[in-house]
Order: structure tokens, then sequence, then C-alpha cells
């Protein structure tokens, strides 16, 4: 199924789907897991608009291509231009919040930081990026205290707060504005809790903004 922006209130969204624009190890437990150093700046790399599927529909994983790691993520969606932008300049852009799942090929990942190449292949194939229906901004009382949750066939495997983020949701969008212009309909992916891990198909997954957001979804 093609993806196009949704919002939970049935709204239409004006926009076409954009980037996505995502930011790696913005939780030091998650980098501690993978055994990575924690950055001193937020490490960014996008997804292309051909990566998205919508998360509520089932998501096929590549085949033949060694693990897949589920990455559980709030994702917020812009609605204005942000070129080198401030933070009350990035609160005012932010038209929408969801989920997000940066799905990762993580041998081939583990593959080519080892051989110093980019990441591209292993986080921007196509269907690496199920994201949700949006919320209002305003049904968010604080970007910085949403719990953040993944359940894998009855079982919860990542169960974190965005209090932990190392880069908060304003600030990272002021930088990511340093270095892409955001456009609307650009979505941005402000990092995973920790408690990555492998998922296959069949798997039935819930994924939550707890309180806020809940979608049902599975791998095939």
């Amino acid at each position: 199924m093609e993806y196009q922006h949704q919002f939970v209130d049935g709204r239409e969204c004006p926009w076409p789907l954009g980037k996505v624009v995502c930011v790696g190890r913005n939780y030091a437990d998650h980098a501690a897991e993978l055994n990575n150093p924690v950055p001193t700046v937020p490490l960014l790399f996008i997804k292309p608009a051909s990566s998205v599927v919508p998360m509520a529909e089932p998501f096929r994983l590549p085949r033949d291509l060694g693990e897949v790691h589920f990455e559980t993520e709030l994702a917020v969606l812009i609605g204005d231009t942000l070129t080198d932008a401030d933070e009350q300049q990035a609160a005012g852009a932010i038209t929408g919040i969801g989920l997000g799942l940066d799905l990762t090929l993580r041998d081939l990942q583990s593959e080519l930081k080892k051989a110093g190449h980019p990441w591209e292949k292993a986080k921007s194939f196509d269907g690496a990026c199920p994201l949700s229906a949006f919320l209002a901004p305003q049904a968010v009382a604080d970007l910085q205290d949403v719990q953040i949750r993944l359940t894998v066939n009855d079982e919860v495997r990542q169960d974190g707060n965005s209090s932990q983020m190392l880069n908060p949701v304003l600030p990272l969008i002021s930088y990511i504005s340093r270095f892409f212009t955001l456009n609307p309909g650009d979505v941005v992916l402000t990092g995973t809790p920790a408690g990555v891990g492998p998922v296959r198909p069949g798997d039935q997954l819930q994924v939550e903004l707890v309180e806020l957001l809940k979608v049902d979804t599975s791998a095939r």
C-alpha cells in the first residue's frame, strides 16, 4: 500500500511525503547495547520517501540479507519550511507527532561500519520505515515526557521515555535545519531507546506512545 500522511483525527494532510531525517544513538542505553560510542553531536542520516510504508499495514521484511532489527521511535511531522531555525521556529513547524519503526539490516550495517562505508543499504531499503498516523501536536503535553513502547508477540521489548534523549526534540530539529532544509511533509525520527532486536516474519507488534497512540501491525 502506498504511503500517504494521515492524521489520527481524520484531517487531510496537504503535503506529500518528503524525506525522513533520522538521528542515531540518541539514547545512551541504546548506544551501549550495540557497543557504540555515545556521539557528542547528533548523528544524522536520511531515509528516502521510497523507504516509507504505512505502519498499520503488515510490512514486508527483506529476505536473505541477514537479521532485520526493530527500532521504535517518536516521529515528528514538519509543516513549515525550516532553514537554520531556532527552537521557537522548530516548535511552530511541528504539525504532527507519531511513531516510526527504523528497520535496520543489522548484519549488513555491521559489515558496512567495519569497512568504513555509509549505512544507506542497511537503513534506507524499500519498506525500512513504517510510519503511523499523526496526532495533533497539542495532544502531546510534553515532548520530553513521552513513553515509547514496543511489544512483540505479547512481550515488551522496548520501553523508554523521551526524557532520556541525549538531544531533545526542539534542539534536534533546530540542529538538523542547519544542514538540511526541512520542508512541509518531511519527518524527523528522534532515535530509539534500548531494547532493539530482531523481527521475523509472522511477528505481531504493538507500537505505542503510551496513553497517546497505539498501532498494531505485523511483519511478513
